[in-house]
């Protein structure tokens, strides 16, 4: 490990020897986000040495609060990253502030993490919880407001713009589906085509659930103060509104595994089983960076599930390098026959 490295992790474990800093771990977390502060905290309560390599950079970090999480709605998340950090801390994880270039397979087993900076790490497993991408519409106003008054997710932002109007912006494939859900938070919503017109079977579903549906592009979103007010489109035309709805495109953030073969589906994402596991030995992967849908809660779940089933995996590989010492140590002992 570079000194550069080595001195971010005593400043974060609080030792105070470079040579109490260790580079290889049971468990390196790839993600610092719900999924993989939670997975790194239910290892390190079973005595996993776990380091979490976190470049600081939460999906979700626009928004002034979340939602939908017991216990912690209406919270920054910002505030329960903080919190996650101290509490894996108490149990020995360690957090390294950096971005991994590459994950590496080792020939006698394990990976090689290399971050970059151009320090590597040495670990059992890896789990990956580096999130996705939103690519958002090349709308003027769009990314001024997101996860201000621009949202995605109706269950996250949906009721605080309750019985408001709300815009749907057509940008992608499931921008209609969205409208129509959207219209359980609000009897004001209202479709703008934009690139995405409706088919005759999708405007009688619009008019069937009462959704206001509005032909035209989209010029800008309109604010004053930080606060969105209207949506202005090519024409001139406006629609005042609370708050704008969007689908973005999403790209899960696994760069980081290429070359190692992991088994992905037709659209490209890392397939897993239920516990998390890929088609890899040893590489686990959680939340956003193989379920879009996931919120933190989730991705917290998919962390603590894949921490149970990884700590089980290492206790298997112990017991049977066990049982080969055990075996050999009385192979040796045993008294030669006569």
């Amino acid at each position: 490990m570079g000194r550069t490295l080595a001195a971010e992790v005593i400043a974060m474990t609080g030792a105070h020897k470079e040579n109490s800093v260790r580079t290889s771990y049971d468990v390196i977390v790839i993600g610092g986000g719900a999924g993989g502060l939670n997975a790194a905290l239910v290892l390190a309560r079973a005595r996993r040495s776990v380091a979490v390599v976190d470049a600081g950079e939460p999906r979700n970090a626009p928004s002034a609060h979340m939602h939908s999480f017991l216990s912690r709605d209406g919270v920054s998340p910002l505030t329960v990253l903080e919190t996650g950090r101290a509490e894996i801390a108490r149990y020995g994880a360690v957090r390294i502030e950096g971005r991994v270039d590459q994950v590496e397979a080792r020939d006698e087993g394990g990976f090689v993490v290399r971050l970059d900076g151009g320090a590597s790490l040495d670990a059992r497993h890896v789990v990956l919880a580096t999130g996705l991408r939103d690519q958002l519409p090349e709308i003027p106003g769009v990314r001024a407001l997101w996860g201000g008054d621009v949202h995605f997710c109706p269950y996250c932002h949906g009721y605080e713009v309750r019985d408001q109007r709300i815009v749907v912006l057509g940008v992608h494939p499931a921008s209609a589906g969205q409208a129509l859900l959207l219209r359980q938070w609000s009897h004001d919503v209202v479709y703008v085509s934009h690139d995405r017109p409706l088919g005759d079977d999708e405007r009688e579903r619009m008019d069937a659930r009462g959704v206001q549906v509005v032909e035209g592009s989209v010029a800008t979103l309109l604010s004053k103060d930080g606060r969105l007010h209207a949506v202005e489109l090519t024409d001139g035309r406006t629609v005042d509104c609370a708050g704008v709805f969007l689908f973005p495109k999403m790209s899960p953030n696994d760069s980081a595994l290429d070359g190692l073969g992991c088994e992905r589906d037709e659209q490209g994402w890392l397939v897993t089983d239920r516990a998390g596991r890929t088609s890899r030995p040893g590489l686990w992967a959680v939340g956003n960076v193989v379920d879009s849908r996931a919120q933190a809660v989730t991705a917290a779940g998919m962390g603590a599930a894949a921490a149970f089933a990884l700590n089980h995996d290492l206790v298997d590989e112990e017991i049977q390098r066990d049982l080969l010492a055990h075996r050999a140590s009385q192979d040796e002992g045993a008294v030669p026959a006569a």
